[in-house]
């Protein structure tokens, strides 16, 4: 008896270089060939102790349900190929004290599902608003949670990655440096014991960024909330600001290489996939989140009768949008 062939999911909508999906990320996980990507980039809902309408997870389930889709994760990455995943922090229930939940998803990864850690990144977000309101606003016995904990995971010891591509703009002192050496700068061994050569005041175009990403959340004026806001329709709640997938997207990966987001919402990565002529898919099991992320993709001079009539269309789900 010959063997049927799996149906393949339709997409919500596509575009150039990438494709949308509605339904179960495991199910559409499981659904890509082995060694096939080159990074997964995502932020899932956190495990707050407070129930989100996005979905999160209690902090006692967390590690287990997120560790299912890592073990997913880990066939379908290449031997090259990163998971990158943010997560923010917590604490526990009714006390001053911090959870440890996305330490011990770390620790689960790499133990027991066989992830390497190939380098830990913390994201720094200064326009975070203060938290938790009962330990920082009312009692003041904490400072506000401005970091959120990025591990970079990778399939195998030697993943792709060059940091040329994401490097940062000089400081003053060092531009000054560049355009005089011999009378700025003091070569000399360090306490350190490193020693400090001219060779420092080389101009490589740019500086090595560090692993603290100080990146603030602070998007108001966008294409997605702008047409979010003429529809009448709920803009996604827990968005990060493009900059952090596009710092993982330019480091890890080259263009033509696939980026794939399990917890995709508004679908900033794929948006910023294709910016960076990346192929991209995103999942995500909420409809009406992911009909609306298609507004990052529309031009600013879509009218609103436009607009309107393309939601439609993605809510109805009977056909798939295709942006050329």
């Amino acid at each position: 008896m010959a063997k049927r062939s799996r149906k393949q999911p339709k997409p919500l909508y596509q575009t150039p270089f990438g494709r949308a999906f509605v339904g179960d990320s495991m199910e559409l996980l499981n659904s890509l060939p082995d060694d096939s990507v080159d990074l997964v980039m995502t932020s899932p809902p956190f495990a707050l102790q407070r129930q989100k309408e996005y979905g999160n997870k209690s902090q006692e389930d967390y590690v287990e349900w997120l560790g299912g889709f890592a073990s997913i994760i880990l066939k379908k990455l290449k031997p090259s190929g990163s998971f990158v995943l943010d997560l923010g922090g917590a604490y526990e229930k009714g006390r001053p004290s911090r959870s440890l939940y996305n330490f011990r998803v770390l620790l689960y990864f790499c133990d027991t599902i066989g992830f390497h850690l190939a380098q830990d990144f913390y994201w720094f977000n200064p326009s975070k608003l203060p938290s938790p309101i009962e330990w920082v606003n009312k009692r003041k016995i904490r400072a506000k949670d401005s970091i959120n904990t990025v591990w970079w995971f990778s399939k195998t010891e030697h993943p792709k990655a060059d940091v040329t591509k994401v490097l940062v703009a000089y400081s003053e002192r060092m531009k000054k440096l560049l355009k005089d050496p011999s009378g700025f700068y003091d070569a000399k061994k360090r306490p350190s014991g490193h020693d400090i050569g001219m060779g420092f005041g080389k101009d490589n175009g740019g500086a090595i960024p560090s692993s603290l990403l100080q990146i603030p959340n602070s998007e108001s004026n966008s294409s997605y909330l702008s047409g979010c806001k003429l529809l009448g329709i709920k803009a996604h709640p827990a968005r990060f600001p493009p900059k952090v997938p596009e710092f993982f997207i330019r480091f890890l990966t080259d263009p033509g290489d696939l980026v794939v987001d399990i917890f995709a919402g508004s679908n900033t990565t794929g948006h910023v996939a294709e910016s960076e002529e990346r192929k991209w898919l995103s999942f995500d099991e909420n409809s009406s989140y992911l009909a609306a992320s298609i507004l990052r993709f529309l031009p600013k001079c879509t009218t609103k009768e436009d607009l309107e009539q393309i939601h439609t269309t993605l809510m109805a789900g009977r056909s798939t949008v295709s942006l050329k």
